[in-house]
Order: structure tokens, then C-alpha cells, then sequence
């Protein structure tokens, strides 16, 4: 598990829902668009250090 890389995708979660709270706010579908992409991005990251996770469990 890297922590480092859980807590930059917690980082960009945190930013993809600021951006797209702000588009909302501001009635830019565009902000609002690249929040919920980085929030994705962020979810994903996560899922590959489960995975890493998981591997590195069954190997020890």
C-alpha cells in the first residue's frame, strides 16, 4: 500500500468535488465536468492500490 498514493488521489477527490461544487455554483457545465472526471480519476486510483494491496497480501 502506498500512502503517499492514496492520499493524492484523496487530494484530487477533494479537488474534483471543490470544482465541481463551483460549476454548479457558477453554471459552468465545464467545471462542473472535469470535478466529477477528477473524482473518477481519484476512485480509480484507489481501486489500483486495493488491488496492490490485495496482491501483496496473497504473496506474503
Amino acid at each position: 500500500m502506498s500512502t503517499e498514493e492514496r492520499l493524492k488521489a484523496t487530494a484530487k477527490n477533494i479537488e474534483g468535488k471543490a470544482q465541481e461544487a463551483m460549476g454548479e455554483l457558477t453554471g459552468d457545465p465545464q467545471d462542473e465536468a472535469e470535478g466529477k472526471a477528477k473524482q473518477k480519476e481519484a476512485t480509480a486510483q484507489h481501486q489500483v492500490e486495493n488491488v496492490k494491496d490485495d496482491i501483496k497480501k496473497a504473496i506474503d
